[in-house]
Formats: C-alpha cells, sequence, structure tokens
C-alpha cells in the first residue's frame, strides 16, 4: 500500500491507496464449487457462515446450488410393493359357512347382507 500526503490546498486528493493481491473477480474451479456447496448441504449449516469462511458472497453460494441443483441427473426411486399386500391376497379370506336345508353355504365378510338374507329365504323355502 502506497500512502501519498499533500499538504497542498489544490483541493485534490489527500490520500491514495493502491491495493494489490487477487483481482476483483475470482475464478473458482468446479471441485471448489462443489466442496462449498457440499459443506452448505450438511445438517445444521448455515449458509452464510460458510460463505463468510470461503471469503465468497452468499448470494453467489445460493446460485452455484441452484445451479448444481438443475445440472445434477435425475434420480429414480424404486417402487417396492409392501409383503404384507402380496400376502393378504394369497391366504384365503375368513368365511361363515352355513347350512340349511342340506346345503352349505358360504359367506365371505364383503357379502351384501341383503343378498344373503334373499339366498336363505330361498334356501329355506324350497326345501319346505
Amino acid at each position: 500500500m502506497v500512502d501519498v500526503n499533500d499538504d497542498a490546498n489544490d483541493r485534490g486528493y489527500r490520500r491514495v491507496e493502491v491495493l494489490t493481491g487477487p483481482g476483483r473477480r475470482r475464478r473458482w474451479s468446479e471441485e471448489a464449487k462443489a466442496r462449498i456447496v457440499a459443506e452448505t448441504l450438511a445438517p445444521g449449516a448455515v449458509i452464510a457462515e460458510v460463505a463468510r469462511r470461503w471469503q465468497v458472497c452468499s448470494q453467489q453460494v445460493f446460485t452455484w446450488r441452484r445451479e448444481m441443483r438443475h445440472n445434477a441427473p435425475p434420480t429414480f426411486v424404486p417402487i417396492v410393493a409392501e409383503p404384507s399386500v402380496a400376502a393378504r391376497e394369497s391366504a384365503p379370506s375368513p368365511c361363515i359357512e352355513i347350512q340349511v336345508a342340506g346345503a352349505l353355504v358360504r359367506v365371505l365378510p364383503e357379502t351384501d347382507p341383503a343378498l344373503l338374507v334373499m339366498v336363505l329365504r330361498a334356501l329355506r323355502t324350497s326345501a319346505a
């Protein structure tokens, strides 16, 4: 840093600072971006703190996250049937057996009660 003091009264600059170091625009490699974004995805991570640690604007980190999310290949989730559904279909459902007038009637739980009454009445009248 060069510091220049001028005691003249010409109302010019009284102090000049020359900054040295990296240029204003930094270039980040894809690996460095991925490392920074991975830090923000950790449970409990605060993006502003991660950005400060890497001396990056937090908005830049949000942009990198969005770009990586859009550029990521789609992931597929396999569909797996529950084993209990298949077991229920293969096992015989419970039923009630009724013997009326020499006939055996098996009644399943999903049988319509009105239909069952009609069948039992028909069997009883046919036996008489």
